[in-house]
């Protein structure tokens, strides 16, 4: 079975976390699979929006300890940070298309940070989080101390980090952990909506409004200003731009072809 699969539909990356047995928890062939396809999924220009979300109850139950408690199996957790976690989430922050954290179910310890490492990040109602790593004695990875502070403020992701509580899908919008909840019952057809409509918007746009947030992250405000003054300038040239224009000018939908 395929730890990772992939569908392509509509110009919209399909990729779903598929070891539903464990609670999709990464092994090391899964989290190189995961990063082969991002790659995959960057370079074709076929695809312009990305989901990635699991099969079964869970996201992501971070990583699985059956791996890493075997003597024949355990990669040793300096591999596992530099050769698996720290990659995805570089990764899914440098790919410059819109990528869509659709949790389908706990999200816990790795596998909550790498959700909350996604640009646009839904959940439905019976989802939770939990910052996992404390409860058996280890510290947030995969960027958790990155972006839940800068996410919720610096007190609250500080002690979720420490007493490892679980949050609701609920609580997590409304402290800004995500986007958006959604209906249980229409959660994959609202997903593929919003997907199909970051699919057909200005792409490249998209791509460098993602960049220009990554490095407010780190920025002065001169220096943010020069970066929104450098691609402001090359989006004006973009033919999603002139067709932009001239759709106002029209009065009519725009048909961007992202480029």
């Amino acid at each position: 079975m395929n730890s990772i699969l992939l569908e392509i539909k509509n110009s919209v990356a399909y990729i779903t976390l598929n070891r539903p047995e464990v609670f999709n928890s990464f092994n090391r062939e899964m989290a190189l699979r995961l990063q082969d396809t991002l790659d995959a999924c960057e370079k074709s220009d076929e695809v312009r929006a990305i989901v990635l979300t699991g099969n079964g109850k869970a996201f992501c139950a971070g990583q699985d300890l059956k791996e890493v408690t075997s003597p024949e199996l355990n990669p040793g957790f300096k591999k596992i940070l530099e050769e698996h976690y720290n990659p995805i989430i570089t990764r899914i922050r440098s790919i410059k298309k819109p990528i869509i954290g659709a949790i389908n179910g706990v999200a816990a310890g790795a596998g909550a940070n790498i959700a909350l490492a996604c640009d646009i990040v839904v959940a439905h109602e019976k989802v939770s989080f939990i910052q996992a790593f404390s409860l058996i004695g280890l510290v947030p990875d995969s960027a958790g101390t990155f972006f839940l502070p800068r996410l919720i403020g610096f007190q609250k992701a500080l002690a979720l980090a420490m007493l490892g509580d679980k949050v609701s899908a609920e609580e997590a919008e409304k402290m800004g952990m995500l986007y958006k909840v959604l209906p249980l019952e229409t959660f994959e057809e609202d997903v593929n909506q919003l997907a199909l409509k970051l699919a057909n918007m200005p792409t490249k746009a998209l791509g460098m409004i993602k960049e220009l947030f990554n490095q407010s992250m780190t920025n002065d405000l001169e220096a943010q200003l020069a970066l929104e003054s450098k691609f402001q300038i090359e989006a004006a040239q973009t033919e999603d731009y002139a067709e932009g224009v001239a759709a106002f000018v029209e009065k009519r939908k725009p048909n961007f072809i992202g480029r």
